[in-house]
């Protein structure tokens, strides 16, 4: 699935324009404010940010260099109005990867999405995120809102499965036989528990990691 932050303050395009988009199998968290897509960036890593220039608290190509100086492998399409050369020369010296001119035909958009996504891949699939907690898949690497966490290997396999499995409980049982006993590592339960205890520690105490009594664990978006 496509995850797209889309930042735009104007109530009727978004809702048109996520209404759509979400009828094309994309997943849209709609941000108001340039504060408010910090703060979602910061704690979810989407496959691609939509960037409207003119926002009520800034200017969008101030957000484009900020991505550029957290993000920088995630795909930015700015949205732009008409004959405005000016503001599109600006989006790509901020960083953007493309641009699309309002107003704009759905179907244009969504396949300038498709289009920058074949040339950039999916960045969602590199990053495991939640809550603040920002998997990097390939390099093994963990944050937390920016800081990176140094994790023992036994900590960063359980965080990483509870990731994988985000939004669903997870057994006692069946962490331990996929985190431990499936490297032939047999360990009891207490190793669980002090295991969980130490991550949660050096995360801390995130509110994204929730215990189910007498079940195990779940792993879901507090934002």
């Amino acid at each position: 699935m496509v995850d797209l932050c889309y930042i735009e303050d104007d109530p009727n395009i978004a809702c048109a324009v996520k209404e759509y988009l979400e009828q094309k199998d994309c997943r849209v968290t709609v941000c108001t404010t340039l504060a408010q897509a910090k703060q979602v960036l910061q704690a979810h890593v989407p496959s691609l940010v939509l960037l409207d220039r003119n926002m009520p608290d800034g200017r969008g190509d101030s957000l484009c260099r900020w991505i550029r100086s957290n993000r920088k492998e995630l795909p930015v399409i700015f949205l732009t109005v008409r004959g405005d050369f000016h503001d599109i020369v600006s989006g790509f010296q901020s960083g953007a990867d493309d641009y699309v001119v309002k107003p704009f035909e759905l179907e244009v958009l969504h396949a300038r999405i498709l289009a920058l996504l074949r040339r950039t891949g999916n960045v969602a699939e590199r990053f495991l995120s939640c809550g603040g907690i920002v998997v990097d898949v390939n390099r093994r690497t963990v944050f937390f809102h920016r800081e990176e966490i140094y994790l023992t290997a036994a900590e960063y396999q359980l965080l990483f499965y509870l990731m994988r499995h985000k939004g669903r409980t997870v057994t006692r049982e069946r962490i331990l036989e996929q985190v431990w006993d499936m490297n032939g590592n047999y360990v009891n339960d207490n190793t669980l528990t002090v295991t969980m205890k130490r991550l949660r520690d050096k995360l801390h105490q995130p509110a994204c990691i929730k215990t189910v009594r007498s079940v195990g664990y779940r792993m879901e978006d507090s934002i």
